[in-house]
C-alpha cells in the first residue's frame, strides 16, 4: 500500500467514475483500474463496485477512504511544514452558523495579521463540522450540546476520535427583524410565535433532530422553512416576519442593526464550546481563536 495508491482512490471517490478519475491523474483507465485491483486484492474486500453508472463506495470502502484521507492530509502537512518551508502556515476552523463565532475569527485574523498565515472558515452543517474537524480539514469546530441532544452528540464526538470542550452557557431567544410585530416584547413565547414562519439551517441528508443548530427542534412547528445560509435566513425574517431560536449573541458589526433577540419565555440552556481531535494540541493560534470566543461569556454574565 503507497501514498499514491491511497490518492488514486481517493480521486475515484471524490470523480464518481474511473474515467474521469484516470482524467484528473493524467494516468490511463486500464493503469488506474489495475491499480485498484491490486491494492483491493492487499486489503482483502472491494472498494469501489462498478457500474454503467460510474463507482459506487462500499460500506468498507467508506471507512477505508476516511482512513485514507487522514493519511493524506497529515502527509501534506508535513510536506507544508518540513518541505515546503517557504509556505505559510495553516489554520481552519469550522462551525454551526454562528455570527459570534465569526466575528472572533475577524479578530484573530486582525491580531495574527496574514503575512504568515493561510485562514480558512467553514460555517456550515453540523455533520459537515463534525467530519472536518476529523479528517484534518479544520483544526476545530464550534458547535453547541443541550439536554436533547448531548448523549449522542457526545457518542458521535467518541466515535470519531473528537472531544468537546464547553466554553460557555447562554439561554435560548428568539431572533427576528426589528419591524417583525412581537419584536418589542420583554418575551416571547412559544405560543405567540405559532402563526409566524419559523427558520432552521437545511442539514442536508444527516437531517436528525439531534443536528439541529435550533433549540427545541422537536417542536411541532406550524409553519417551518429550511434554508442553507445566514444571510437567506436573515432575507426571510424581513420579507416573511419570520424567526429562528439562538443563543442570543448578536453581532451587530457583521448582521447589522435591523435584528433583535428576545428571550424566549420556554428557554432552554445552550452550551457552547469546540470540538478537536483527542490526539491533538490546540495551535497558539487556535489559542487566539479560542480566547475570543471566551469574550463572549464576559458578556452573557
Amino acid at each position: 500500500m503507497t501514498l499514491q495508491q491511497l490518492r488514486q482512490v481517493i480521486t475515484i471517490a471524490d470523480s464518481g467514475s474511473m474515467n474521469e478519475a484516470a482524467k484528473k491523474l493524467f494516468i490511463s483507465q486500464p493503469g488506474l483500474s489495475a491499480t485498484v485491483k491490486e491494492l483491493e486484492q492487499e486489503i482483502g474486500f472491494n472498494l469501489f463496485v462498478r457500474s454503467n453508472r460510474g463507482i459506487i463506495i462500499t460500506p468498507e470502502g467508506e471507512e477505508f477512504l476516511g482512513y485514507a484521507r487522514q493519511v493524506d492530509e497529515q502527509y501534506r502537512l508535513l510536506e507544508n511544514r518540513y518541505v515546503e518551508k517557504k509556505s505559510k502556515k495553516k489554520f481552519s476552523v469550522s462551525m454551526q452558523h454562528y455570527s459570534f463565532a465569526v466575528k472572533a475569527f475577524v479578530e484573530m485574523v486582525k491580531q495574527t495579521g496574514m503575512d504568515e498565515y493561510e485562514f480558512a472558515v467553514h460555517e456550515t452543517r453540523t455533520w459537515e463540522v463534525i467530519e472536518n474537524v476529523k479528517f484534518f480539514k479544520s483544526e476545530m469546530g464550534v458547535l453547541y450540546l443541550n439536554d436533547y441532544n448531548e448523549q449522542v452528540m457526545r457518542k458521535i464526538f467518541k466515535e470519531n476520535g473528537l472531544e468537546f470542550t464547553e466554553l460557555f452557557q447562554c439561554e435560548t431567544y428568539v431572533y427576528l427583524w426589528g419591524g417583525h410585530p412581537l419584536a418589542d416584547q420583554p418575551q416571547i413565547s412559544m405560543e405567540e410565535l405559532q402563526d409566524y414562519p419559523c427558520l432552521a439551517f437545511d442539514q442536508g441528508k444527516n437531517g436528525a433532530f439531534y443536528f439541529a443548530e435550533e433549540m427545541k427542534s422537536t417542536y411541532d412547528y406550524k409553519q417551518i422553512i429550511h434554508a442553507n445560509d445566514r444571510a437567506t435566513l436573515l432575507n426571510l425574517m424581513i420579507g416573511l416576519n419570520a424567526y429562528t431560536l439562538c443563543s442570543g449573541i448578536i453581532c451587530e458589526e457583521l448582521n447589522g442593526s435591523d435584528y433583535k433577540a428576545v428571550p424566549l419565555v420556554e428557554t432552554e440552556k445552550m452550551r457552547i464550546g469546540y470540538i478537536k481531535r483527542k490526539d491533538s494540541n490546540i495551535s497558539p493560534i487556535g489559542q487566539i481563536y479560542i480566547r475570543e470566543l471566551e469574550a463572549y461569556r464576559k458578556r452573557l454574565l
